[in-house]
């Protein structure tokens, strides 16, 4: 019965088949086993027409005439360049590099790629675009990329805070391979906890993401893919220094145990013990920090029984040190465990101390169904104990979050493989113990769902993605949350995108909005009714419109992209910083919105000499209690350019690579300060600025590379970052209002060793 119901299933792939070539590209081996390969590059040499596999290594690709040499790719494996001259199923295999006495490179994959036959607008950034930056961590890895506006949060802890489509982190859904990770207490700084040498890809996506993911992500998603034990280099050894102290070290070790078993163990060490006070205010202008971050992971294959599965875990300790130059922990009084801090009552030096500690754990275990390779399901868990033990000033705040998050998920076809769906099962569970001074705002959260998504997949001209999942949560209640995306291909090179969908979350309002600790500002929570803090949950719709178009000038290869989104919040907790004396959180009473239009044109200008530029305007306005107004330190018109240039690759595997990116940032609104005193008053609007970066790369061999760069190359620093940094213990004091680097021109340099 099982043989006539695969060749029923069969019969109408196969005659769906002769419009476009699909197959599996696979690992080559010794014993002839199908070890599907994930994320393989895929794609027709000199055209925009490209795909990746899925987590099986399976692919579908649309076939045109037009085109006749396929190229597949995959990291750590010989790049093969096949002949195609009709549609038909392929399986191919892949010679591990390694094995090789010489590699040619038939064409260079685009660092950044843009889908131009998924229904969803995704953008994925490859290890080579991450590579034309320091990209320390991933807060730093879209220095080059326009599709993600990266901002200082505060004038003491120098993180990074990114936004999209206008609106701040908590309302994307950052994902590590399809796992939620930044969310709950590790809002503020968790992007710092992911090593850049870590991150083998990212994807980005526009606007509401799959319902299979969850009901959080509003404004989009981000996800980051990790480097896998089998494919990634035996050895990778990183080293960076920059002139403000900061030294890194990253080391890779990967192992394949057997034709099943591969093991990798990834350690990554940060600290800055340089002072750094460059503007007279007496405040360091970074943070003395050390970091040890540990990672284990395991990756297991068994093409003959269909079972894949991944499993990490990871240990990280984190701790910072801000405030005032001449302060010194123990001699203010207080203690690394933070304990009492009455101690501190008298003090006259402000500081501030931050201590993480977060173990966590992942499980990714796949099934892929040997006589119908286009039926699996998958089984995601994870499990992260976060605690952080923090002060500022006379301020505590404390925060233990342990979250247990799993997701069930079956994929199969309905006839053929134009039509898919998703379908699967989620519970999720956080316990947060959280304290500011000694008000206790623990409680626990813990959710069910249930979710359906159909696909339909014409790759020539319509693709459409329909979701639908039910929760029901003990503080949100029971809600639906409908998704839909849908891409047309006019002509040519064209996609035609747009998107609606619903999110839901429950904000999180002190561990995302810690910069309110280092001011003098009084909390205020103006609502009681609530579930969450007093507050209802965030509700929002996103909408958007999104067209592709690649073309050919003077016979190099580019594209034009238009985007316009809008985010419209049925409810919103509205932080309000408009008295300066108090940051206030009620919930939205009127309207609150968000759009986003972005214009970019990518082109090789020249054989090896890549230009992409961007320009992004914003109108993101909330009805506060004091009237409408634009949000604060969002600024309406922003300018990107990025400029990168390789030489040819030598014999010897020698090269040279150089890049050069621009920020150009317009005037932001800021908060009002007219209650200040003369002396702390600071105008309606920021002044405008530009930011300029650069890197050079020397590769020597195939092993070994340097490089050297510079980041605010033209040294424009915030002005009186720190309102009151002669009072800090006053009523004035306030760490807040950062809309410019409060570092100057940085260099740094770096060396990466690899043995594949």
């Amino acid at each position: 019965m099982k043989k006539y119901m695969t060749l029923a299933l069969m019969v109408p792939l196969l005659s769906f088949s002769q419009e476009k070539i699909e197959g599996m590209v696979m690992e080559a081996n010794s014993e002839n086993k199908h070890i599907g390969l994930p994320g393989a590059n895929v794609y027709w040499m000199d055209s925009q027409i490209g795909t990746i596999t899925n987590d099986e290594g399976l692919f579908s690709i649309p076939f045109s005439k037009e085109y006749n040499k396929l190229i597949i790719s995959y990291v750590g494996f010989k790049s093969d360049t096949l002949t195609i001259d009709e549609p038909k199923m392929l399986h191919h295999s892949l010679q591990p590099s390694n094995q090789l006495d010489e590699v040619v490179v038939q064409k260079k994959r685009d660092a950044v790629q843009k889908a131009y036959f998924s229904s969803q607008n995704v953008i994925t950034v490859n290890s080579a675009e991450l590579l034309k930056a320091a990209c320390c961590n991933l807060s730093e890895s879209f220095e080059t990329n326009p599709a993600i506006d990266v901002n200082f949060s505060d004038a003491l802890t120098g993180t990074k805070q990114i936004q999209m489509l206008g609106l701040t982190s908590p309302y994307l859904l950052i994902t590590q391979e399809n796992i939620p990770m930044v969310r709950g207490a590790s809002q503020a700084y968790g992007l710092t906890f992911t090593p850049g040498t870590w991150v083998e890809s990212i994807q980005i996506t526009k606007g509401a993401g799959s319902v299979v993911n969850g009901y959080e992500s509003i404004s989009g998603q981000i996800n980051a893919e990790l480097v896998k034990p089998l494919t990634d280099n035996s050895l990778f050894v990183n080293g960076y220094l920059n002139k403000n102290g900061r030294t890194e070290l990253n080391t890779h070790i990967n192992r394949k145990l057997n034709d099943k078993w591969s093991t990798g163990l990834y350690i990554h060490g940060n600290a800055r013990t340089k002072e750094e006070e460059n503007n007279d205010d007496g405040f360091l202008d970074a943070p003395l920090a050390n970091q040890i971050n540990v990672m284990n992971r395991w990756q297991y294959q068994n093409p003959q029984t269909g079972w894949v599965s991944f499993l990490n875990f990871r240990f990280l300790n984190d701790e910072k040190q801000v405030g005032q130059v001449n302060f010194d922990p123990e001699a203010a009084g207080a203690i690394r465990g933070f304990g009492d801090l009455s101690s501190l009552s008298g003090a006259e030096v402000w500081g501030s101390e931050i201590a993480t500690r977060r173990f966590d754990t992942s499980l990714k275990l796949g099934y892929v169904f040997p006589e119908l390779p286009f039926q699996s399901f998958g089984f995601q868990a994870s499990y992260s104990n976060h605690g952080q033990d923090s002060y500022f000033g006379l301020r505590r705040y404390d925060i233990n979050h342990e979250s247990v998050y799993s997701n069930l998920i079956f994929n199969s076809i309905i006839g053929d493989t134009q039509n898919k769906f998703k379908t699967g099962l989620t519970f999720a569970y956080d316990g947060y113990e959280e304290f500011v001074n000694t008000n206790d705002f623990s409680r626990d959260d813990a959710s069910v769902g249930a979710f359906f998504e159909y696909s339909f997949d014409n790759l020539e001209k319509v693709s459409l993605t329909a979701g639908l999942r039910v929760d029901s949560h003990n503080r949100l209640g029971t809600f639906i949350t409908p998704r839909f995306h849908i891409r047309y291909s006019p002509w040519e090179k064209g996609s035609l995108r747009g998107s609606f969908g619903r999110g839901k979350r429950a904000a999180n309002i002190f561990a995302e909005n810690q910069q309110l600790f280092a001011s003098a500002r009084q909390i205020q929570i103006l609502d009681s009714e609530g579930s969450i803090y007093g507050l209802d949950p965030e509700d929002a719709w996103n909408y958007g419109v999104s067209f592709l178009q690649g073309f050919t000038f003077l016979s190099r290869p580019g594209n034009v992209t238009i985007d316009f989104y809008k985010t419209d919040f049925k409810n919103q907790v509205v932080v309000d910083w408009e008295n300066p004396r108090a940051i206030s959180f009620y919930n939205l009473d009127g309207k609150s919105s968000a759009s986003s239009f972005q214009f970019e044109v990518n082109h090789e200008i020249l054989p090896q000499l890549e230009l992409r530029t961007a320009y992004k305007y914003y109108d993101v306005n909330t009805d506060y209690r004091s009237g409408n107004l634009q949000k604060p330190l969002l600024a309406q018109h922003r300018f990107f350019a990025n400029v990168g240039y390789e030489t040819t690759i030598t014999e010897k595997g020698s090269q040279w690579k150089f890049d050069y990116t621009l920020h150009t940032v317009g005037k932001q609104r800021l908060p009002n300060t007219d209650v200040n005193p003369p002396e702390f008053r600071l105008g309606k609007y920021s002044d405008p600025y530009s930011l300029m970066n650069a890197q050079v790369t020397k590769v020597f061999s195939k092993k070994f590379e340097i490089y050297v760069g510079g980041e605010n190359l033209t040294n424009f620093r915030q002005n009186n970052p720190v309102l009151s940094s002669d009072n800090p213990f006053g009523a004035n004091f306030d760490t807040s209002i950062v809309y410019a680097p409060i570092m100057g021109r940085m260099f740094y340099g770096g060396f990466r060793y690899k043995v594949q």
